[in-house]
Parts: C-alpha cells; sequence; structure tokens
C-alpha cells in the first residue's frame, strides 16, 4: 500500500471531505477519517484539512495506505420490488442527468424511523439508470405533506443544491387549506419557534425571542380564496426552513391546517371535512446546477383536489416544467 493523490472532480464541487471519503473508501469509519485528518495524513493540496472542509474541482486529496477492507468498493443496487419502482417512478415530474423532482402523496415518509415501513429513501434505487449513483435526498418534506420533493443524481449536484437551499437561492410555494381567514389576508409571519422533545411525538411550538433556544422563523403568506370565512386557500413561501414551520405559523394566525394531526386541536378538524393534512409543497423554482433556472410545479392530492371542489376553489391547470436560461 502507497500514498494516492485524488483529484476532485467538477461533479464533486461543494462536497465535505468526509462525504468525499464515503464515497470513495466506504469502509473507513468517521473516527478513523477525523484521525488521520489530525495527524495531516490526509491533505488537500498539501494543507491540513478537517472532515467538514468542502473542496473544489481540480484540488488533489492525499490519501495514506488505507486498510484493504476500505478499499472502494462498487455500489451495488439494493434489489427493489417491481411495485416499488413502478410506483417511485410514477412519482417523477421532471428528471435530466443532474437533478429528479418528485410528486410524493401525502403519507408516504421521506425517511425511515419507529414504526416507518415504507419511505420514499428506500425506493431510490428504483430511480437509478445503469451504473449511475444512487440519487440522493436534497430537502425533506413532512409525512403528511405532499407535493415536490428534490433529488440530485450524484454527490456534487447534491452539494451545490445544498447550498443553494442554505443560501436561499430556491423559492417554495406551498398551498394550504386553513380553517377561518387570516386578518390581515397578505403578510409575513415573524414568530420564532422552539423544537420540544424528540422521536415522533417532538413539537414545534411558538417561543419567545428572549428564549435562548427559541431559532429564528418567517414565513409569507396570501389568502388566494375563501368561502364563507370558514376556510382559506393560503398560498405560503417560507422564508426560513424550521420543523413544521408553516403548520405552527397557521396556527398562530388562529387559522390551524385542516386536518393537521399535530396542531391546532379540535379547530383543524372540523366536522364533515376531510380529516386529512392540507398542506402541498406547489411550486420549486431554483438555480439548475447547469446553468438557467427551473421551475416545477405539482399537481394538488386527490384529498387536496377534492376539498377544493367542494369549497369552490379554482387552482386552475399546473403548468409543465419550465428551464430558462442556461
Amino acid at each position: 500500500m502507497s500514498v494516492v493523490n485524488l483529484t476532485v472532480t467538477e461533479d464533486e464541487a461543494g462536497i465535505r471531505l468526509d462525504r468525499y471519503f464515503r464515497r470513495h473508501y466506504p469502509h473507513l469509519t468517521q473516527g478513523a477519517l477525523q484521525k488521520l485528518c489530525r495527524t495531516g495524513q490526509i491533505r488537500v493540496d498539501g494543507r491540513r484539512v478537517d472532515a467538514s472542509t468542502r473542496l473544489e474541482p481540480g484540488q488533489s486529496v492525499r490519501v495514506p495506505p488505507i486498510p484493504m477492507a476500505a478499499k472502494p468498493s462498487r455500489d451495488v443496487p439494493r434489489p427493489l420490488d417491481e411495485r416499488l419502482v413502478r410506483e417511485i417512478r410514477g412519482m417523477v415530474l421532471y428528471q435530466d442527468a443532474h437533478l429528479i423532482v418528485l410528486n410524493k402523496p401525502a403519507g408516504l415518509a421521506v425517511q425511515g424511523g419507529p414504526g416507518i415501513t415504507k419511505h420514499v429513501d428506500m425506493m431510490l434505487d428504483g430511480l437509478r439508470e445503469g451504473d449511475d449513483p444512487r440519487p440522493r435526498l436534497v430537502h425533506r418534506i413532512d409525512r403528511d405533506t405532499s407535493g415536490i420533493l428534490l433529488l440530485a443524481r450524484t454527490p456534487g449536484v447534491a452539494a451545490r443544491l445544498a447550498a443553494s437551499f442554505r443560501g436561499r437561492d430556491i423559492k417554495k410555494i406551498y398551498w394550504a387549506v386553513v380553517v377561518g381567514r387570516p386578518d390581515p389576508q397578505a403578510g409575513e409571519i415573524d414568530q420564532p419557534l422552539v423544537r420540544l422533545g424528540a422521536g415522533p411525538g417532538a413539537l414545534t411550538v411558538a417561543a419567545d425571542r428572549k428564549d435562548r433556544d427559541a431559532q429564528s422563523a418567517r414565513s409569507v403568506y396570501e389568502v388566494l380564496d375563501s368561502a364563507a370565512r370558514k376556510f382559506s386557500w393560503l398560498e405560503l413561501s417560507p422564508l426560513t426552513g424550521r420543523t413544521h414551520q408553516l403548520r405552527v405559523h397557521c396556527e398562530s394566525l388562529g387559522t390551524p391546517i385542516l386536518g393537521d394531526p399535530k396542531y391546532g386541536g379540535p379547530l383543524a378538524h372540523p366536522s364533515g371535512m376531510t380529516d386529512q393534512l392540507h398542506l402541498h409543497a406547489r411550486m420549486l423554482d431554483m438555480p439548475h446546477p447547469a446553468g438557467g433556472r427551473l421551475s416545477v410545479s405539482a399537481e394538488l392530492p386527490a384529498h387536496m383536489k377534492g376539498t377544493f371542489r367542494d369549497l369552490g376553489f379554482t387552482a386552475g391547470a399546473t403548468p409543465a416544467p419550465v428551464r430558462r436560461g442556461g
């Protein structure tokens, strides 16, 4: 075994060093990697680095001798039931060589957890093409929320898209049906939030600005239509990305989202209405990794279409995906 020097590719731009090693040396543990960084055995362009360092194309990564068991292994797709392959392929709204956009159904979790036996993450091998890498989740939406979910085809694209989310370069629009009508009918909600507990029972609640655990949370809303002040159709855009942010912000307006199983209490479950969460990730407008911008919209789920019909709301046709420039 001897020292080797690897060159960071264009696709790996922005990837963290630990994720770079996970890709090339999947058996190397995080602890072992950190030790190699601390002792200067792993270097980038001759300089000492830590595991969180982000890499740029053309940089040289010094890799010391690594035990045989930690040499690269071929990424072999896991066998996946053909029904799950058809199901996840049926969710695809847009795809190209860089990314995939899904319309996730309500009730399907994005990742696994206690009591979750089926989720998007376990189905991603169904979207692989030949020997291409397994697509990667870029962000998440709640299990009960339907709509747009973004995937990256390669680690480098995942890193660039994640940076766009961190830099607020991505515009997200959600549609919701809420109980009541907000006053005023448009505005910005600037309500800090705090997360209480852990696991499935954890809750996000409104917090005092002086609370040291409070996190800034801001959302923009507008009433698109209403039905006798009893129900309203809102367009929501989160300006920050806190867990359950839109659901708690709607509750803070006194207009909880219809069918919300966690927030709003009995007010969110009026008699005679479909008892499912009425929150849908409708549109994503984002910088495309290859240049220009991509805009994708997702059709409403069946339960929200039914509610729109019952309340007289008209959503109109769902626009086709559009890529501008680039």
